[in-house]
């Protein structure tokens, strides 16, 4: 996850939105689909307490990148493995679009009422549309990962899961050398972009 905003009034809030939203809409897919792991271990909670990881907090205050605890899921309890995994692991960002769409009418509707809460809902567009984008990156361990393998035919599953160990390493490297806002900053702001246009158009502004 990428940090943009400085103000940390704003910021922090949107946040633990974000990332409590995302991590619910995990527990509650796998719920959804027969496996009650997540519920079991308290994480079927918009409690933002249950979803921080603390280094991974500190991280994000610190060097502007960091991390929530991964929602635990055993993929054998569900209906049927493939499709609970793909929908399961789609939740997440799908979850992370909604609110931020949700956010964008919210900011068209409340304009006026204030710079703080005008703030507050500019950066949960932000940081949902770009915690969504992210996500879907097909590298280990981020929610991408799971929905390409859960969609693979065997033939091509079989090559990912060969070169799937080194998927973190290559994220890292994404980061190091700077290459993964080259991506993830032109897609994030289409969509917020898609998303002012559709608020406008349906408020017949």
């Amino acid at each position: 996850m990428l940090f943009f905003p400085e103000n940390l009034l704003v910021r922090i809030p949107a946040l633990l939105v974000a990332i409590s939203f995302h991590e619910y809409a995990h527990a509650r897919m796998a719920y959804a689909w027969g496996d009650h792991t997540a519920k079991y271990q308290g994480r079927l909670t918009l409690n933002p307490l249950a979803h921080l990881d603390p280094i991974g907090l500190l991280m994000l205050l610190i060097v502007r990148f960091g991390w929530a605890r991964p929602v635990p899921i055993n993929p054998l309890n569900f209906r049927d493995r493939r499709k609970g995994l793909f929908w399961v692991s789609l939740a997440g960002p799908g979850m992370n679009l909604l609110v931020g769409l949700v956010s964008t009418f919210l900011l068209f509707i409340l304009r006026g009422s204030g710079p703080l809460a005008g703030a507050i809902l500019e950066n949960l567009v932000i940081y949902n549309v770009f915690l969504a984008v992210f996500n879907i990156i097909p590298l280990p361990p981020l929610d991408g990962s799971k929905i390409l393998t859960s969609l693979l035919p065997g033939r091509y599953l079989y090559f990912y899961r060969a070169v799937e160990p080194y998927g973190p390493f290559l994220l890292i490297l994404l980061l190091v050398f700077g290459l993964l806002p080259v991506f993830l900053i032109p897609v994030s702001y289409v969509i917020i972009d898609l998303y002012r246009s559709l608020v406008l158009l349906f408020m017949g502004s």
